[in-house]
């Protein structure tokens, strides 16, 4: 029997529609950015540890608290290939369009819980604790997004330029760290060296999760892939 009148309204598996060129490029447009924002969250980190590493670690060995924020730095790469194969599942299960949404979301949680946690004085071990799970976000999050961006922009271009269209993810992430190196510059030239170390440092995370924001609201337009939608009807029908 015929299931395709019966789908509800939205659905991932009802009927396809033609896309139109600019639809087309609107959506790549979208998964590009919230790329280029997730990776520009993800080097600031690097970028302005030297800033911060105080604020989460008792006062002491300055070599000690730089050690201890790269070992957290450490923490996050180890959660890029976990979050590649969850996001990757979850990808599968509920859309491209929906891991991409997460993942960003991920990000953006991560970045503001580093801008807005009080330093080890104020809060003691809750500080580096906090940094953990931040990181922990992050690197969940840039994980998901490699694969599932990949996939996406592949499966969103035409046949004959999907080579063109997928060679957009490593633009955005390169673009992500040049981006957070630039951030860097502008602050070291606005701020005093002791305004970057007491709340300069917070500035770039704000930053990042405000344009994460504005990523995951453009993802929001974005379009599944045609690939993820016949998937869904075929299983339906």
């Amino acid at each position: 029997m015929d299931n395709s009148n019966s789908l509800p309204l939205g659905s991932a598996a009802a009927p396809t529609k033609e896309r139109t060129t600019s639809s087309r490029i609107k959506s790549i447009f979208s998964g590009s950015v919230g790329n280029m924002v997730e990776w520009y969250d993800w080097y600031v980190y690097a970028a302005f540890s030297l800033y911060f590493a105080k604020a989460f670690f008792p006062k002491g060995d300055t070599t000690a608290q730089l050690l201890n924020t790269a070992a957290i730095f450490a923490v996050g790469f180890l959660m890029r290939p976990i979050g590649g194969w969850l996001m990757g599942l979850y990808a599968d299960r509920k859309g491209r369009k929906a891991a991409l949404m997460a993942s960003v979301l991920l990000m953006c949680f991560g970045s503001l819980i580093i801008a807005l946690t009080p330093g080890y004085e104020t809060i003691g071990v809750g500080a580096p604790i906090l940094l953990v799970f931040a990181r922990l976000l992050q690197g969940l999050s840039v994980g998901g997004e490699y694969g599932t961006s990949a996939t996406y922009l592949s499966e969103m271009a035409t046949k004959e330029r999907r080579g063109f269209f997928s060679s957009f993810q490593y633009v955005t992430l390169i673009s992500g760290q040049l981006i957070a190196l630039g951030v860097l510059i502008v602050l070291q030239q606005t701020l005093t060296t002791e305004q970057l170390y007491d709340w300069g440092w917070r500035i770039p995370f704000v930053i990042g999760a405000l344009c994460a924001i504005v990523a995951l609201y453009l993802r929001r337009g974005m379009e599944e892939t045609e690939s993820f939608t016949k998937k869904e009807k075929a299983k339906e029908s």
